[in-house]
């Protein structure tokens, strides 16, 4: 058992890493992962307040899904009132962490009860629970953490002792203020394609948040293949989630009149519309963060093909003339990794959503296009990353409607 100034020193250096993510999600997954190996949980959630409800958006269980978790699973689309009729409910009502011994035998005091359909789905026994109110600071409840099953050395179910509720108190009260960061960040971006919207109706805050999570864990199946550092891995997962929901922001300078117009383009309207990658490039070109840059990039080339048949090239983005800057389109792998999985993501959410124009196609048929375009339009190596994990993607889709 660590020593208390050593757990202390432990929740602070975590606190510190926290600062170094920008997304919501990342944040998140960390929080909860070293509120378990502080408490030696073998599972728990997160939910984040929202109006009335409190929605789901963390797990982690490793007696299920095992050390890598269940990526499908994060997606899950649930929500829970906010009322005292559940244990994270009541937790967030009665702000006060909730401990219980034995799920099945719940103290006589509490008004909530325990919803055992989890339990007899994945043929789980859940039995020590924790829920902890998270606050920002100024005492608003950001959401509700819960710790499932506090393991002893044998792996055996133990109730949360004392100690470690005082530990996770500690952990939660910071924790909650990066929670609070992610959560605005995201809402900028989300305001960002508000005004991208204004002009083109396709460009959707739920587009954006699918684009976005498609492209994040397409990236993450591609660094685990090749054996990418934990870190690396961390960082860039974290970035490309946001990056990747600006890829078509620089469509706010483009005129209503193109981008409404119901039937083809011409060429001289098309060559308007590729400005849209360099329009968006530069609003990152004063690059302050690696995030600016990686924004950059996906803006600038999510257009590129495989093949070397895409848009825009190599750009001077301090020339004012759009139209007669650009050298030849980027082939292969000289097109930046995250542009190519931005690219993939983009045309799978634009083949599986509703248009104007379009309906929605079937996933056959939104398979056979994107093998049809392996090696044309899409990096061949990216097609077969988006093949092993179709049923993340289709939770994804689920999740942002």
């Amino acid at each position: 058992m660590q020593q208390a100034d050593e757990v202390v020193l432990s929740i602070l250096n975590t606190i510190k890493e926290l600062d170094h993510l920008n997304d919501i999600d990342m944040i998140l997954d960390r929080i909860l992962y070293e509120a378990r190996r502080l408490a030696n949980a073998d599972a728990g959630s997160i939910f984040l307040a929202q109006g009335e409800s409190l929605v789901f958006n963390q797990v982690q269980n490793d007696s299920l899904y095992g050390k890598d978790g269940n990526r499908a699973v994060q997606y899950t689309n649930l929500s829970v009132p906010c009322t005292n009729a559940s244990i994270v409910g009541h937790a967030a009502r009665s702000d006060e962490i909730i401990a219980i011994d034995d799920a099945y035998n719940l103290p006589s005091h509490l008004p909530c009860t325990f919803n055992s359909s989890f339990d007899e789905e994945f043929s789980y026994r859940t039995v020590s629970i924790l829920a902890i109110p998270l606050h920002s600071f100024n005492n608003q409840i950001v959401g509700v953490m819960q710790l499932i099953n506090a393991q002893d050395k044998n792996k055996r179910p133990i109730p949360f002792s004392k100690k470690i509720q005082t530990y996770l108190q500690l952990f939660s009260n910071n924790a909650a203020v990066a929670i609070e960061r992610g959560t605005m960040n995201r809402e900028l971006i989300l305001r960002m394609v508000k005004m991208s919207e204004l002009h083109d109706p396709k460009e959707t805050g739920a587009h954006v948040q699918r684009v976005g999570a498609y492209s994040a864990e397409i990236f993450r199946r591609w660094a685990q293949k090749y054996g990418l550092d934990t870190q690396e891995l961390k960082s860039r997962h974290d970035m490309i989630r946001l990056a990747a929901m600006l890829h078509d922001v620089g469509k706010v300078g483009i005129a209503d009149v193109i981008l409404k117009k119901p039937g083809p383009l011409d060429d001289t309207e098309f060559s308007h519309i590729k400005q849209h990658t360099i329009l968006g490039a530069r609003l990152f070109a004063n690059t302050t963060s690696n995030l600016d840059k990686m924004s950059l990039e996906i803006a600038l080339h999510h257009h590129e093909k495989w093949d070397g048949s895409g848009y825009p090239g190599t750009v001077d983005l301090t020339l004012d003339n759009f139209l007669s800057c650009c050298a030849p389109p980027l082939k292969g792998d000289k097109i930046p990794l995250e542009a190519r999985i931005t690219a993939l993501a983009d045309v799978y959410d634009a083949l599986s959503s509703t248009r104007v124009y379009k309906e929605v196609w079937d996933d056959e048929d939104i398979y056979a296009e994107i093998l049809a375009n392996s090696g044309k339009h899409f990096d061949p190596e990216i097609v077969d990353i988006f093949f092993e994990i179709t049923d993340v993607l289709k939770a994804i889709r689920n999740r942002y409607q």
